[in-house]
């Protein structure tokens, strides 16, 4: 008996809003546009820090990043022709790490040196990055083909290369890709893999990979083109001696981070004259990026929001004005017998109806924006699930708080005063 009774209410709601379309219409407008604009404003939000935020969480939660930089006083005096500059991170520091805190599980020393790689008449300026087969496990970047550097390539000194898959395209282009021979300055070695790298667009911290790398045995980058760097320009030559410019750190688990980073700090505060260093902690931007985006959809949801409220409003104002209308109607209803409870229950349905149907064609609309953001515009757009549930919850919830009043104004109404109303 109650469900026909309330399938009853529903249609009697859904009819009294038929007999005026147009005002019904622009009525359910304001929840249309609220609901759509909340989640497409959240679905972009959430698209444009996704991408930032995978990329951080590729460089490893668990991983510290120690990148050696030229102090402000080496680069005044490195104009002059006879200065050295000597900086950075030193063997030491990564046995050091290494063995004195327990909490790390693997380190990857990482040398950099710019040279040309050639292949016949095929040519591509990359970053020969020596390294151990650690940094394959640290930087979890997918193999394309072949294999990573492994133990055996330093114990034997090997001439092998990994190369990223653009320097692969552009260099063994119609080529055999594995096992070819690639000159990389004066020296010759063998393709054994190709591995994707990350581009690091939009994120604090230098990526550890880029795309134009080639990756070598850490000992056979050393005997080759030691730690001195000369780099000549028009009338002037600059050297610089770095041995380490990069170094990755594993820690056991998230918990210890924080704390590893500090004993690093402070380790290589004293072993270390001048700043010569940075450090970065991946988890912490992570952290730092979540929080972000959290007060960023926040503060998209609700300028969103208002849209919403401004729906509710020019509910109530329908809604009103529907009691002005319909005063004779209530007086005959409670004249033949129905409760206030009755009236309030009637009112109530057709701004829960308005607004629901109000909040489906704005989820359809909401959800068709991202998409049109993304193939016009090529920009990442997501569209979170607690978007739709927040939308059609909070529209749900307007229809009931906007339409309250109207309805217990409409129950309070005298049926006397009802009856006689033109």
């Amino acid at each position: 008996m109650d469900r026909v009774r309330i399938w009853r209410n529903v249609s009697l709601g859904i009819k009294n809003l038929m007999l005026h379309k147009l005002r019904s219409l622009l009525t359910m407008l304001g929840i249309v546009f609220g609901v759509a604009s909340v989640i497409a404003m959240l679905s972009i939000g959430e698209g444009a820090s996704k991408e930032a935020l995978d990329q951080i969480r590729k460089l490893g939660s668990t991983n510290i990043i120690i990148t050696s930089i030229k102090p402000l006083e080496d680069e005044s005096q490195s104009k002059q022709n006879s200065f050295m500059s000597v900086y950075g991170i030193l063997y030491d520091d990564e046995t050091r790490i290494r063995e004195t805190f327990s909490d790390v599980e693997n380190t990857a020393p990482i040398k950099i040196i710019r040279k040309e790689g050639r292949l016949y008449e095929r040519a591509l300026d990359l970053r020969v990055v020596g390294t151990t087969e650690e940094w394959f496990n640290l930087v979890r970047r997918p193999m394309v083909a072949g294999r990573p550097l492994v133990q055996n390539d330093l114990v034997d000194h090997a001439n092998v290369v990994v190369l990223t898959e653009f320097g692969a395209r552009r260099l063994l282009a119609t080529e055999g890709t594995i096992g070819q021979s690639l000159r990389i300055g004066t020296d010759y070695y063998e393709v054994v893999g190709i591995v994707q790298s990350e581009s690091g667009q939009g994120i604090e911290i230098a990526m550890p990979d880029q795309e134009v790398d080639a990756y070598i045995p850490l000992n056979v980058a050393r005997e080759r083109y030691g730690d001195t760097i000369i780099r000549r320009t028009s009338g002037s030559r600059e050297s610089s001696r770095v041995e380490l410019h990069q170094l990755i750190v594993q820690v056991s688990h998230e918990n210890r981070v924080e704390a590893v980073d500090a004993g690093i700090r402070a380790m290589l505060k004293r072993f270390h004259k001048k700043v010569d260093y940075k450090i970065d902690m991946p988890l912490a931007l992570l952290q730092q990026a979540e929080a972000t985006k959290r007060t960023f959809s926040i503060v998209l949801g609700s300028i969103a929001g208002i849209s919403l409220l401004v729906g509710g409003i020019g509910i109530m104002n329908i809604m009103l004005a529907s009691v002005t209308e319909r005063t004779r109607e209530i007086g005959v209803r409670r004249a033949i017998g129905a409760k206030r409870r009755q009236i309030i229950v009637q009112f109530l349905i057709e701004t829960i109806v308005l607004s629901t149907i109000g909040g489906l064609i704005g989820i359809g609309i909401g959800m068709s924006i991202p998409l049109l953001v993304t193939y016009f515009a090529g920009m990442p757009t997501v569209v979170p699930m607690y978007s739709l549930v927040l939308s059609v919850g909070i529209s749900m919830a307007v229809g009931l708080l906007f339409g309250l009043y109207p309805a217990v104004r409409a129950a309070n109404l005298d049926p006397i005063e009802a009856l006689r109303h033109e």
